[in-house]
C-alpha cells in the first residue's frame, strides 16, 4: 500500500524549518542555564504557535516539541485536526488564553489541559463538556479527564480594591481555593497547578515569587496540583527562578507575531 500523500498545509520550507531548530535549540539552552543557576530540573516547555501556521506546529512536532499552546480556540482546533491528520506524533495542545464558556465544547475536543480557569460558570462547562465528549466519543486519543490550572491574577489592585477588568485570572486567596476546590471536585477534570502572566511594567521576580507563595500554599491542600505556569519569551529565567514548573514560549521559538503567516 502507498503511503498517504504530505498535506500541504503541513509542509514548511527548508529554510523555515531550519530557522524553527535553531531558534527552538537557543530556547532549550536558556532554560537548561535558568534551571542550572535556580539549581533544579529544566522546566517543560510549551511552546506557544498563536499566529503562526500549521506547518510551524508540524515542523516543530517534528524536531521533538510534544507539548504546544493556543489562545484561540478557533485556530487551535484547526490545528490540532490538521496536525492529526498528517499522522506522525502528536503534540499535547494547552488552551492557555482567555476562555469563553461557550467555547468549553470545542475545547474539551483537543486540549489535554487548560491553563487559565478563572471562574466558577468556566468550571462547571468544561466539567459538563468533558461528561458529553467522553459519551459521544469526541475525546479519542486524550486523557479521560481535562487537567485544568487556576489562571492567579498577579495585578496590583486598584484604588477601589478590584483587579483591572481586562486582565484574567481569580485575585484573593478565597477566590482562588474556592475555584481549586471546584476543579478537585469535578468529576471530569483535574487540579494542576496554577498559571499567570507577569504584569506590564512589574518586577517578573517579585510577580512568580508572589505566584511560588501562593502555589505553596494550594499544594498543601492538593498535592497533586504541582504546576506553575508561568514565564514567556522576555521572562522564562525569572519564572525558573521562581519555580516555574512549565514555561510558554512564543516569539522567540517562532519570531516575531504579525500576522498568520
Amino acid at each position: 500500500m502507498s503511503e498517504a500523500a504530505p498535506i500541504p498545509e503541513l509542509c514548511a520550507e527548508p529554510e523555515r524549518a531550519e530557522e524553527l531548530s535553531a531558534r527552538l535549540e537557543a530556547v532549550r539552552k536558556r532554560l537548561r542555564a535558568a534551571a542550572e543557576t535556580a539549581g533544579r530540573d529544566v522546566p517543560e516547555l510549551i511552546v506557544v504557535t498563536k499566529n503562526f501556521p500549521p506547518s510551524d506546529a508540524a515542523a516543530l512536532a517534528r524536531l521533538g516539541v510534544r507539548q504546544m499552546g493556543e489562545n484561540r480556540d478557533q485556530e487551535a482546533r484547526a490545528k490540532a485536526d490538521l496536525l492529526r491528520a498528517g499522522g506522525g506524533e502528536q503534540p499535547q495542545w494547552h488552551f492557555i488564553g482567555q476562555l469563553q464558556t461557550n467555547k468549553a465544547k470545542s475545547v474539551v475536543t483537543y486540549a489535554s489541559v487548560v491553563h487559565s480557569v478563572d471562574r466558577a460558570p468556566l468550571v462547571t462547562a468544561l466539567d459538563k463538556a468533558m461528561g458529553r465528549a467522553l459519551q459521544e466519543g469526541t475525546r479519542s486519543g486524550l486523557p479521560e479527564t481535562l487537567g485544568c490550572l487556576v489562571q492567579v491574577s498577579l495585578d496590583a489592585p486598584s484604588a477601589s480594591g478590584e483587579a483591572p477588568p481586562h486582565r484574567g485570572g481569580a485575585s484573593g486567596e478565597e477566590e482562588i481555593e474556592e475555584l481549586a476546590q471546584r476543579i478537585a471536585d469535578a468529576e471530569h477534570l483535574s487540579l494542576m497547578g496554577v498559571m499567570a502572566v507577569a504584569p506590564l511594567g512589574a518586577d517578573p521576580h517579585q510577580a512568580f515569587g508572589q505566584l511560588a507563595e501562593i502555589h505553596g500554599k494550594l499544594v498543601k491542600a492538593y498535592p497533586g496540583a504541582a504546576w506553575i505556569s508561568a514565564g514567556m519569551s522576555q521572562d522564562l529565567e525569572a519564572a525558573v527562578l521562581q519555580g516555574a514548573t512549565h514555561v510558554r514560549i512564543g516569539s522567540d521559538v517562532l519570531g516575531p507575531r504579525t500576522s498568520v503567516r
